[in-house]
């Protein structure tokens, strides 16, 4: 069985982040977020995957090669984005249109089996099955409600508030029949989601499986935040083997220190921290519930809480980052600056000011 992933681009709150990944390469435990999918289609009856590429499709072609995970890896590339239906169409050709496949969208963790899924769908012998999930806000994603039958009814892609017909949404994740393709035009950007399913749905054709499983999707700073704490807790921690951590540092469990990561004396790491390759961290440092890119400086007793350090980037002594702060890569923080609540720091800027309300500084 095939599978297509989307992989999509930065969301507005991520997207100041990284000018030198596709998303999919983000770090998440300090593993790349297509590894966390890859190993779970693995386990799906899955033997290809197709990515479909536009936006740094080389550097995810160098880091992944033709097979990882005893998967084939297939690449679909866009010259321009084109939603999330155009790349199926464009797949067609790598496809077996004799049995159903599985698309996924690139940016969620989760713990689900997709196996499930795919058995449903088959039992419903509907043309489109979707993996839905219950949330708090649905806002961000595609609101469904469905029959007793479990046909979904209607399909709302990010509803206004109070305009939702339901908590469950769609999942990003989803088992399609070939004939869907027929529904998506030829060569431009489609929306899949505004577009074919609610055609789908209106003619009985699309059917929704409630999940019970964790769940994430990588749209913002928190959810990021969220996923790599889930996955560090699900490992309890891994120091790498040339990972220098000072005799009088503290480690609080989880946390991930990869290759080449030193930690100085009287700093305190954790719990919740993802510290990359070739990162160097000062003396007498607080650093919790954060991620921290390869290559970054992190000068003596900065302290760093529910924060994301690009690559690269580098903060002096005495800076203090506080909760939803992004820092971008090879950005610069001077010494003593304080960076409040949300504040985003573009790649490449120096900032030399304490920044004391929510902002993004360009």
């Amino acid at each position: 069985m095939k599978a297509i992933i989307l992989a999509g681009g930065f969301g507005t709150r991520l997207r100041p982040l990284s000018c030198t990944r596709p998303k999919m390469l983000l770090p998440v435990a300090n593993q790349p977020l297509i590894d966390w999918c890859l190993m779970n289609l693995s386990k799906s009856d899955v033997d290809t995957a197709i990515l479909a590429v536009n936006y740094f499709a080389e550097a995810l072609v160098r880091y992944l090669g033709t097979t990882k995970y005893d998967l084939g890896i297939l690449y679909s590339r866009e010259q321009r984005p084109m939603g999330t239906g155009g790349p199926l169409k464009k797949a067609k050709e790598m496809l077996n249109l004799n049995e159903p496949f599985i698309v996924m969208n690139g940016d969620i963790i989760t713990d689900f089996d997709i196996k499930r899924l795919v058995d449903y769908h088959k039992e419903k012998k509907g043309l489109a099955t979707l993996a839905i999930i219950e949330v708090p806000d649905p806002g961000r994603f595609g609101s469904v409600e469905r029959d007793s039958e479990s046909h979904i009814t209607r399909f709302v892609e990010k509803p206004e508030p109070g305009k939702a017909p339901s908590n469950l949404i769609n999942a990003g994740i989803y088992v399609l029949e070939p004939e869907v393709l027929n529904y998506i035009p030829n060569g431009g950007k489609v929306s899949i989601e505004r577009q074919v399913f609610p055609i789908l749905a209106k003619e009985g054709k699309l059917y929704g499986y409630e999940i019970h499983a964790q769940w994430i999707d990588v749209g913002v700073s928190e959810d990021y935040l969220r996923a790599n704490a889930l996955l560090l807790n699900r490992s309890d921690g891994v120091k790498a083997e040339k990972a220098k951590v000072n005799q009088t540092a503290t480690l609080i469990s989880p946390c991930n220190l990869a290759e080449g990561v030193e930690i100085g004396e009287d700093s305190i790491i954790g719990p919740n921290v993802a510290i990359a390759e070739n990162v160097l961290v000062g003396k007498g440092c607080r650093i919790e519930n954060s991620i921290i890119f390869p290559g970054a400086t992190i000068g003596d007793y900065t302290n760093i809480k529910n924060a994301i350090i690009g690559e690269n980037a580098i903060l002096h002594r005495w800076v203090k980052i506080e909760s939803g702060s992004l820092i971008g890569d090879y950005a610069e923080i001077e010494d003593g600056v304080t960076l409040t609540r949300g504040v985003t720091v573009c790649p490449s800027k120096t900032v030399g000011e304490s920044v004391l309300d929510q902002h993004q500084v360009m």
